[in-house]
């Protein structure tokens, strides 16, 4: 019994496997499915989260995630703004209030957690929500006043939509001030 295409009432022709039909398709004269070379422009977005007044952009190529607060298990005689241990799938991570590290008081409206980097390397801080996708940045031409403990941590400063945005070193941060010792983000 042979079989009709249901769009034609014609018989149907035989089927091609799935990477010889995209091979068959031939686009129509005069139109491009995909720029050419510089025409190309790719639109990294660029993500920042919020630690009270703070603005802090995560660094492009940093492995990271966003949990729900989890519960975390607090340790005798850690210095403000440490937390405790949380387990991620196995892993203990440490949970640290940047609010509080950097002397701006206790992080209270804090309802998510950012996680940089994974396994043995990761660190966690509380965030007042998720990262927002950063798309037209501009450059500021200096810095507002920073933090101490966060000013050799910052290497330039972006304004969207009349926020700032840092560009914050995570790495380096964690490794000095709370000497995490995190690897280097190449």
């Amino acid at each position: 019994m042979e079989q009709e295409c249901v769009a034609t009432g014609q018989p149907a022709a035989e089927w091609l496997p799935p990477g010889a039909a995209l091979a068959h398709f031939e686009p129509i004269e005069g139109t491009q499915l995909m720029p050419k070379g510089e025409e190309r422009a790719e639109v990294r977005a660029r993500y920042g989260f919020r630690i009270g007044e703070l603005g802090l952009l995560v660094s492009p190529d940093a492995g990271s995630e966003v949990l729900a607060v989890p519960a975390a298990c607090a340790l005798p005689g850690a210095s403000p703004g440490f937390l405790g241990l949380i387990n991620l799938r196995g892993s203990l991570v440490p949970l640290y209030d940047l609010c509080a590290l950097l002397g701006m008081g206790e992080s209270g409206a804090a309802t998510m957690v950012l996680v940089f980097g994974q396994g043995e390397q990761a660190v966690a801080v509380l965030t007042d929500g998720y990262p927002k996708a950063l798309l037209s940045l501009r450059p500021l031409s200096s810095l507002p006043p920073l933090p101490a403990a966060l000013g050799s941590h910052v290497s330039g400063g972006y304004v969207q939509d009349d926020a700032v945005w840092l560009e914050f070193d995570h790495v380096s941060y964690f490794d000095e001030v709370c000497g995490v010792g995190l690897p280097q983000v190449n």
